[in-house]
């Protein structure tokens, strides 16, 4: 198309004007170079871009504090001309950064400058017993809670705390906090940070049990499957008690090697799951008393293989993520593709794939960017969107398409109010478009005539250093992503309840809370933080064998970089399964991982999990049943698939980046070689014809 030919000789021959600049011509300069700053306290950074002249760079650039939730910074952008007055203020202590970078799009052309905000730490305020039983049972052991504040009111984790008790032959602390009771009596506890102290009195009682009797409903399992042993304890009267302590161990054999132990996991609460198959003795005890029982535990046995149907590939540049859909009007009953690219030439490509094993690209659009991260189509098949990072005029934002006809994509408008950071993730729910601006917030943008978008709302956290990575809409729920914010549900439009709705509603305890937030009143719902500050994306799932409800988040983390010539990432991590059954108390149960590669986009459908991972390839998970533990181990994975092309961009490498599960197919985008398209068989029929 003519349009966007005119547009790649734009945006690569720099017709708009903007020289292009990178590392080699670029540099930030701070004034001053560092800042002491007490917790709370505010300073000022001076900063500007440069070029090899020591002049203004004309081009903004990014601003953020690390470590994440430690350092507020403002303005998150500078001005047009790459000069900005920034307000620092420290909210936890240590050798904390302002870190600055340039808005180029690919890792390599990124300019990166800090300054240090060294911030002394408080002086220690209280100890406080978290939550503390003052009333235990003896021959019993406990860990003790117990915070140190400083005079930030900050939680201190830094500090060595010297426990004790009055009397050690009533109860004695080891060196980390466990409290061993002993006989009858009341004692004192006592935590100590230097001067500064906190005691607690506690008394210990007879322990009434006389008794103890184990079971579980099944003396045979899959490894993976989650056990739960009861164990009953009465006194001498028979008479049950509730609340003895009860302490659980495991010892086992795996049915592989020469008597190799076998892995497992148990909880304080008697839930039992295995990694190995082999024989396990669970164990229970209290007041001295122990009970067992032996269970068998085989292999999980859901193995099946990927059967590669179709390639288009992409060489030339980098594939970013896809989006699937049927077509409409005069294509009813044909399916349809986008791709976006990456570090590229603003491009966005559209397939048929109503053959699947012979995917042919229709027609491209060419937009005024670098990076096409993100494409979405609305589910009734009219409207498209496109996100554009690296612009060369700044006017970042996304772009609306109309793609009523896939072989005829027109742009229908542009949207670009206060995104010149640039939009790397969007979602179309109910006629508007959620756009992750400048890695700060998400954008809620009406679409109802596509001709004339205009914002509605914002939602945007408070914490220092916040910063978002992706948002997902289901059932009037956006579920964001924000690093070391972790996981949050907010309430966008949640389903009203009427027949239609019920099973939906009563199945998702975010809908039961759900009602007083809408596109224009984004409210907050729930949410959980990420300790280790890598939360990249998130689905919703309601097990569909079990009761529970999990938001599943997705790990990204480059712990190395490469410079220079390009050759593949080495990311790590994996996806986190958070339970948030109850809402107001959401904890993480368990996790899918590979060592050796690093996680991006996924997918569930039904009580599968579709993992795209980077150079872990594409996997498919077992996620059925009650979830406990880590799911790799566990025999859970079904197949994975590895891709591989000989004249892909980087040669004979995998770099799954997003998948789509589709009408009994699986279509995946990979970073180096394009669009897949396989189907999961039997191991006996993955052989093709």
């Amino acid at each position: 198309m003519i349009k966007n030919i005119f547009l790649f000789f734009l945006i690569n021959y720099n017709l708009f004007g903007i020289q292009k600049q990178n590392a080699d011509t670029l540099k930030f300069i701070f004034e001053p170079d560092s800042i002491y700053l007490h917790v709370g306290e505010t300073g000022i950074f001076k900063v500007k871009m440069v070029n090899k002249d020591g002049e203004l760079a004309q081009s903004p650039f990014l601003i953020y504090g690390q470590p994440r939730r430690s350092l507020e910074a403002s303005p998150r952008i500078s001005d047009s001309t790459g000069y900005a007055e920034v307000m620092v203020k420290p909210h936890k202590s240590g050798m904390l950064k302002l870190r600055v970078r340039s808005v180029a799009v690919k890792r390599d052309d990124r300019v990166y400058g800090a300054a240090i905000v060294e911030v002394p730490k408080p002086k220690l305020k209280k100890i406080v017993f978290v939550n503390p039983k003052t009333l235990l049972y003896e021959k019993t052991s406990i860990k003790m809670n117990i915070d140190v504040f400083d005079e930030a009111n900050l939680v201190r984790e830094d500090v060595n705390l010297v426990y004790s008790t009055s009397d050690k032959d009533i109860a004695e602390f080891d060196d980390f906090g466990n409290l061993k009771t002993k006989k009858i009596g009341r004692v004192i506890l006592t935590a100590k940070v230097n001067k500064l102290k906190s005691q607690l009195n506690l008394d210990v009682i007879k322990n009434p049990v006389k008794k103890l009797t184990i079971d579980s409903d099944k003396d045979e399992i899959r490894t993976g499957d989650v056990l739960h042993f009861i164990v009953n304890a009465s006194d001498r009267r028979k008479n049950k008690i509730a609340d003895a302590p009860i302490k659980y161990s495991y010892k086992g054999k795996a049915e592989y090697g020469i008597g190799f132990p076998a892995s497992a996991q148990i909880t304080s609460n008697g839930r039992f799951v295995a990694e190995t198959a082999g024989m396990y003795t669970i164990y229970a005890s209290s007041n001295g008393l122990i009970v067992n029982k032996s269970i068998k535990v085989i292999n999980r046995n859901v193995s099946k293989e990927l059967k590669l149907i179709g390639h288009g590939l992409i060489s030339d540049v980098y594939t970013s993520d896809l989006w699937l859909w049927p077509g409409i009007g005069k294509h009813q009953g044909k399916d349809f593709a986008v791709t976006g690219t990456w570090g590229a030439n603003g491009e966005a490509y559209f397939w048929d794939v109503t053959d699947p094993s012979k995917m042919v690209i229709i027609d491209t659009i060419t937009v005024d960017a670098r990076t096409i991260n993100d494409v979405k189509v609305s589910e009734d098949g009219k409207v498209g969107v496109i996100s554009r990072e690296g612009a060369s005029n700044r006017k970042n934002g996304f772009v609306i398409l109309d793609v009523s006809d896939p072989y005829n994509v027109n742009i229908t408008a542009e949207f670009n109010d206060d995104m010149t950071g640039g939009v790397h993730n969007v979602f179309i729910y109910d006629d508007h478009v959620y756009a992750v601006n400048n890695g700060r917030k998400f954008d809620i943008i009406n679409i109802e005539d596509p001709s004339n978008p205009f914002r509605v709302g914002v939602y945007e956290l408070n914490t220092p250093g916040h910063s978002i990575h992706d948002v997902w809409v289901e059932n009037g729920i956006a579920y964001s992503s924000n690093w070391a914010d972790g996981v949050h549900a907010v309430d966008v439009g949640g389903l009203k309840f009427n027949e239609r709705n019920r099973k939906k509603i009563e199945y998702n305890p975010l809908l039961m809370k759900a009602g007083k937030g809408s596109p224009a009143n984004p409210t907050h719902l729930a949410s959980l933080v990420d300790p280790n500050g890598h939360n990249h994306a998130a689905f919703p799932f309601k097990s569909k064998s079990t009761d529970k409800f999990y938001i599943v988040a997705g790990d990204e983390w480059f712990p190395w970089r490469y410079p220079g010539k390009p050759r593949p990432y080495q990311p790590r991590g994996g996806f986190h399964f958070l339970d948030f059954t109850d809402i107001n108390n959401p904890k993480e149960e368990a996790v899918y991982t590979i060592t050796e590669a690093g996680s991006h986009n996924h997918w569930i459908k039904g009580d599968t999990l579709y993992a795209a991972y980077y150079n872990g390839g594409l996997r498919i998970v077992d996620i059925s049943g009650e979830l406990l533990g880590d799911l790799y181990r566990q025999g859970r994975e079904i197949a994975f698939f590895l891709t591989s092309h000989s004249e892909g961009r980087i040669p004979n490498s995998t770099n799954v980046w997003g998948t789509i599960p589709y009408k009994g197919y699986i279509f995946y985008s990979d970073m180096y070689s394009g669009l897949y398209c396989l189907k999961l068989v039997d191991k006996n029929n993955s052989r093709s014809p």
